[in-house]
């Protein structure tokens, strides 16, 4: 709960020291401006995005189990309201909990099943920022160093994903390294990280279908952001904006904030400096909240049910099994 506080405290300190800076009545005056149509087409994209997602998380269940579409909608609603509130998209592993309480998969399963599709989702992030950055029209020092380092970690990304003993010994590095508390969460993300790796990798084709699939989520979630600059009357190359929306969305994970709030307005007024000026970079940042604000709204209704199920176990239960 501090934690949570002192990240809502950053998250407004932020925001303050941003909004001091720009004109507040010139960001009004873009909303009321702003071609409705496209706004109504980019916010809209939140059903087709999300219903796709859903989708994927159906392709995710192994054979002999089910989860019904409406079910999967549900769960991927449900857990966006908690990663509003929780740090680190933790609300994704909560899902994983009310997956196993609704008796679809067991604990670890259902466990690994989530690592796998928040690490497709990781690494397709990357891939297109890296290919976004590859074209990048005007890399100075930093977009280079930029472009290196999002390289390097979406190898290191594709490495553990693909090789056992490797990510293993990285496993076993970083709980050398954590505090005995965090080391046990990385035993049970470790266990879970085998048994996701052998359960994926045992059939290619549908390693390959969930990846496709997940590239072309994220394909869709920085087109909604494009789709944004246009309704605002703003212009960025789409190629442009395949670099620089991932690089601030990256900056949003950081669990500094909550929610992402004030390091990824941050992130946009500053890496869209060269084609509109921080007002409008401001107000793309808004529309970027609405991305995680408007499923939060839909799964509100769906949350009471999850929770109450929360109750009817025991989370440690969860991790053991």
């Amino acid at each position: 709960m501090i934690k949570r506080l002192i990240s809502i405290v950053i998250s407004l300190g932020i925001l303050i020291i941003l909004y001091s800076q720009i004109d507040r009545v010139g960001l009004v005056e873009i909303f009321q401006n702003c071609d409705r149509q496209w706004m109504v087409i980019s916010l809209g994209m939140v059903i087709p995005i999300t219903m796709i997602t859903a989708w994927r998380l159906q392709q995710l269940m192994p054979q002999g189990t089910s989860l019904r579409f409406t079910e999967a909608n549900r769960l991927i609603l449900a857990a966006s309201v908690l990663n509003m509130i929780l740090p680190s998209k933790m609300g994704d592993i909560v899902k994983a909990y009310f997956m196993q309480q609704r008796g679809h998969l067991k604990g670890s399963l259902s466990l690994s099943l989530v690592v796998f599709e928040k690490t497709c989702d990781l690494l397709s992030l990357l891939l297109w920022c890296v290919l976004g950055l590859i074209v990048y029209p005007e890399k100075d020092l930093l977009f280079w160093t930029m472009t290196i380092g999002v390289s390097l970690g979406l190898i290191a990304g594709v490495l553990l994903l693909g090789y056992r003993q490797l990510a293993d010994s990285f496993f076993l590095f970083c709980r050398k390294m954590a505090s005995k508390k965090m080391g046990e969460k990385l035993k049970s993300l470790q266990i879970s990280w085998g048994e996701m790796h052998d359960y994926f990798w045992s059939d290619k084709g549908q390693l390959l279908k969930i990846s496709a699939t997940s590239i072309f989520i994220w394909f869709l979630h920085l087109l909604q952001i494009w789709f944004f600059i246009l309704a605002l009357n703003a212009w960025t190359p789409f190629w442009v904006n395949l670099a620089l929306s991932p690089l601030a969305i990256l900056a949003g994970l950081l669990p500094l904030t909550f929610a992402g709030v004030g390091t990824r307005d941050t992130a946009l007024v500053l890496l869209y400096q060269p084609y509109f000026d921080a007002t409008t970079a401001a107000a793309l940042g808004l529309l970027c909240t609405s991305r995680y604000f408007l499923p939060a709204l839909g799964g509100l209704p769906f949350l009471g049910q999850y929770l109450t199920l929360a109750r009817q176990g025991s989370k440690s239960n969860f991790f053991r099994h």
